[in-house]
C-alpha cells in the first residue's frame, strides 16, 4: 500500500531544515569535543614539560652549589702546582760540590796546590707552573753551560799548569779550561802563582739537576 504525505510543503520544508540544523549542531558539538580533548592533552603535556623544567632547574642549582663548594680545591690545586714548580726550580742545574772537590783531587798534579776554589751556577727562573727556564738556554747537555769553577793556586813549573788545564777537561761536564794569569814568584824560581777556570755543562749536574725533578 502506498503512503501519502498529507502535510503541507511548508511544514515538510521546516522539518527538513530542523533536521539539517540538528545535524550541524551535532557536528559542531563533536568538533568542540575533539578540540576540548586536544586542548586537554596539550595542557597535560605542557604541565609535564613545566615539571621537568622545574626539576632540571633544581638539579642545576644543586650542581652549581656543589661546584661552588669545590672551588676552594681548585685554588689549592693551583697553589700546589705553583709551589711544586718553585721547589723543582731549586734543583735545576744542581751540582754536587762534594763530588766536584773529589774530581779536583783526582786531577790536580802533585806539584801543585790550590789556595782558592769558587763554584758558580747560573740562576734559574720559573716561567710557568711546571716549567723552569735556565740561562743560558738551548743546546745539548754536552754544550749547554750552567756555570763555572775558578781556581787560584801555586804550581812548580809552567808545564804543571798546562797539565792541570788539560786534566780539568777530562772530567765529565767540565769544558773550556782557561788560564787567567801565571806569575813566577821569583826570578828563575820556576814556582808560579796562577789563576784559571773551567766551564760547567749540564752533564756536570746531578741526576735531578739535569731533569729538574724533585727526588721522591
Amino acid at each position: 500500500m502506498s503512503q501519502v504525505n498529507l502535510l503541507p510543503p511548508e511544514l515538510r520544508q521546516r522539518q527538513a531544515s530542523r533536521r539539517l540544523a540538528s545535524l550541524v549542531i551535532a557536528a559542531g558539538l563533536g568538533v568542540l569535543a575533539l578540540i576540548g580533548v586536544f586542548y586537554f592533552m596539550q595542557t597535560q603535556k605542557l604541565s609535564d614539560a613545566q615539571s621537568e623544567l622545574e626539576a632540571q632547574l633544581a638539579t642545576n642549582a644543586e650542581l652549581a652549589a656543589e661546584i661552588e663548594s669545590l672551588s676552594q680545591y681548585d685554588a689549592l690545586q693551583a697553589e700546589l702546582v705553583a709551589k711544586e714548580a718553585l721547589v723543582e726550580s731549586l734543583y735545576v742545574n744542581e751540582v754536587s760540590w762534594s763530588s766536584a772537590l773529589l774530581d779536583v783531587s783526582r786531577v790536580i798534579p802533585d806539584a801543585q796546590y790550590l789556595t782558592n776554589l769558587t763554584g758558580t751556577i747560573t740562576a734559574t727562573t720559573t716561567t710557568a707552573p711546571g716549567e723552569v727556564s735556565t740561562t743560558p738556554t738551548g743546546g745539548t747537555p754536552e754544550t749547554t753551560l750552567i756555570g763555572n769553577m775558578t781556581f787560584a793556586g801555586v804550581a812548580d813549573q809552567i808545564d804543571t799548569i798546562a797539565s792541570w788545564l788539560t786534566r780539568l777537561e777530562q772530567v765529565q761536564g767540565w769544558v773550556n779550561a782557561w788560564a787567567n794569569s801565571a806569575q813566577e814568584n821569583a826570578p828563575f824560581s820556576r814556582i808560579y802563582t796562577f789563576s784559571n777556570g773551567i766551564d760547567l755543562t749540564q752533564e756536570a749536574a746531578t741526576e735531578r739537576g739535569q731533569t729538574g725533578e724533585v727526588a721522591r
